[in-house]
């Protein structure tokens, strides 16, 4: 997010996916050298899976992205949505069919692991959006440029997205926390308090606190749905579960974003320049955002159970 602010301001916005193919092109050179070896087995390659799942999982978000533009009832956005259905369900029936599919479905027969997944995909559908906004704030509203307002933002983004990628701490075991899994009701307050956000407001008092509220909902929450998904599944099926998790929250974020940039161009946030718009436009985002996170925190509450039952030991992640 920071890195980000850096190239807007110095370089340009487009920058911002371009950095992204000298850094692929790098891990990609590393992952030869660097990986350990691995015995070697007899298999196939699940590609109409990955293609349909893929395809499919695009068409939805991108039917959701242009619907405010093209219209909710317009033919394309339906048509788009009709498309996304058919190829998911093209999906389970190919990983159904298939003898060594991309992703086994009877893996959601995992106590808890379905539950955590679903409270991943919420949690992304909040978290995301709430960073979009605020990082347009402090732009558009109290006159920041793209520099300032990313280092503002870095001030209170928490630490968990260093545990979104499994192994990424070394070799370290994994315990769901029970008592914390119910803490997305914090993030959801944060981003009720960010709602309240003023034209002529400041970061330290508009943005910051309400920050750092929805930073420790957000890192109790994560942490605790990410350890229960990934030590329900089977010690052979971490990396499906690891899969399947990081999946879900990737997509929430995408899907939720595209929600609250609706919501918040149906109540404002479209008229640049009018600073009490788009305030308004902004504060209906975060409302909605702190919505689904409330939707996260009552069904970790409900579903989640106090610890992993998939198995006597935690899951064992190891980099």
């Amino acid at each position: 997010m920071f890195l980000g602010g850096v190239i807007t301001e110095y370089l340009s916005w487009p920058w911002v996916f371009y950095i992204n193919i000298p850094i692929a092109l790098v891990a990609l050179l590393a992952t030869g050298p660097l990986m350990p070896a691995a015995p070697a087995r007899r298999g196939s390659v699940d590609v109409l899976g990955a293609l349909t799942v893929t395809l499919g999982l695009g068409a939805a978000v991108y039917a959701i992205v242009r619907a405010p533009e093209v219209g909710w009832g317009s033919a394309q956005t339906w048509l788009v949505l009709a498309a996304a259905v058919a190829l998911l369900g093209a999906f389970v029936a190919i990983q159904a069919r298939r003898r060594e599919p991309l992703m086994r479905l009877s893996v959601f027969r995992t106590p808890d692991l379905a539950a955590a997944n679903l409270t991943q995909t919420l949690l992304g559908g909040a978290w995301f959006p709430m960073w979009f906004f605020l990082n347009l704030y402090p732009q558009q509203v109290l006159g920041y440029s793209a520099f300032p307002s990313g280092a503002a933002a870095a001030d209170d983004r928490p630490h968990h997205d260093r545990h979104d990628r499994p192994g990424a701490q070394g070799h370290r075991t994994v315990r769901p926390q029970g008592h914390d899994r119910h803490r997305a009701g914090l993030l959801a307050a944060g981003m009720v308090w960010l709602a309240f956000i003023r034209p002529d407001g400041s970061f330290a008092a508009d943005v910051l606190p309400a920050g750092l509220v929805a930073a420790l909902g957000m890192s109790l929450a994560f942490i605790s749905s990410l350890g229960t998904a990934i030590s329900s599944a089977r010690p052979e099926e971490g990396g499906l579960a690891s899969g399947i998790v990081n999946t879900s929250y990737q997509v929430g974020s995408a899907l939720g974003l595209a929600a609250m940039t609706a919501v918040a161009a149906a109540n404002g946030s479209g008229r640049l320049g009018d600073l009490p718009a788009l305030t308004d436009g902004f504060s209906a985002a975060f409302i909605g955002a702190a919505g689904i996170a409330l939707a996260g925190a009552l069904l970790a509450a409900v579903t989640l159970r106090t610890r992993g039952t998939g198995h006597a030991e935690p899951a064992e992640i190891r980099s």
